[in-house]
């Protein structure tokens, strides 16, 4: 713009004036808006207190591995039978009966058990044939055999040791050590020489306690 007179230069001196007003006030109205919205998110804030982000629905929830069960039953059964060991050194000549055949009662149990089980009136529920068997071999078979019996209900079995016809000088070794490891086994209450048709003097009939 050409300047040609005082009246130019005041119009100019307005204009720049102006232009300077609007430009102060926009910038007032944008602070004034500012602090309002600063103003809204401050109470907004006091308003719902402390928040947490929310969970991302979009992971998976995977479930807890959990450990394998102990067999803790079985652990026990397991120390059970090494605390219930049945030695080889343990004598029990003394604590049978020697009537027309051997026999053994538990104190306590009467003398009428060992004769009904003499006769055959307990069934016979389960076996064990320790026939060719080493003392060490036979002596943990008959140890794990009498306690799974004891452990299922079986009342009565049968325990097969041999007349010891085939062992050295014909001496039945095994038969005396079978009578001793029985003794030893607390489920064992009672026990006699079989009759002739269930073994004879090659076997044993033995009443357990019941579980």
């Amino acid at each position: 713009m050409r300047i040609t007179s005082l009246q130019d230069l005041k119009q100019i001196q307005k204009s720049i004036q102006e232009t300077a007003e609007r430009e102060a006030a926009q910038r007032k109205a944008q602070q004034e808006k500012e602090r309002r919205l600063a103003a809204q998110k401050n109470l907004f804030r006091l308003a719902v207190g402390a928040v947490q982000p929310l969970p991302d629905r979009r992971a998976a929830v995977l479930p807890k591995v959990l450990p394998e069960p102990v067999a803790a039953q079985l652990l026990r059964d397991e120390q059970a039978v090494l605390v219930e060991a049945i030695s080889d050194g343990f004598d029990a000549s003394n604590l049978l009966d020697t009537d027309d055949a051997l026999s053994y009662r538990r104190e306590g149990v009467g003398v009428d058990v060992v004769h009904r089980l003499r006769r055959g009136e307990w069934s016979i529920q389960r076996q064990i044939d320790l026939h060719g068997l080493r003392s060490e071999a036979a002596r943990d078979a008959l140890s794990g055999f009498i306690r799974e019996a004891h452990k299922h209900g079986i009342r009565c079995v049968r325990v097969v040791h041999g007349k010891g016809l085939s062992s050295p000088g014909k001496t039945p070794v095994l038969k005396g050590k079978v009578r001793n490891w029985l003794v030893q086994k607390n489920e064992v209450i009672a026990f006699v020489q079989a009759r002739p048709i269930d073994g004879g003097a090659g076997a044993l009939v033995v009443l357990l306690r019941a579980s």
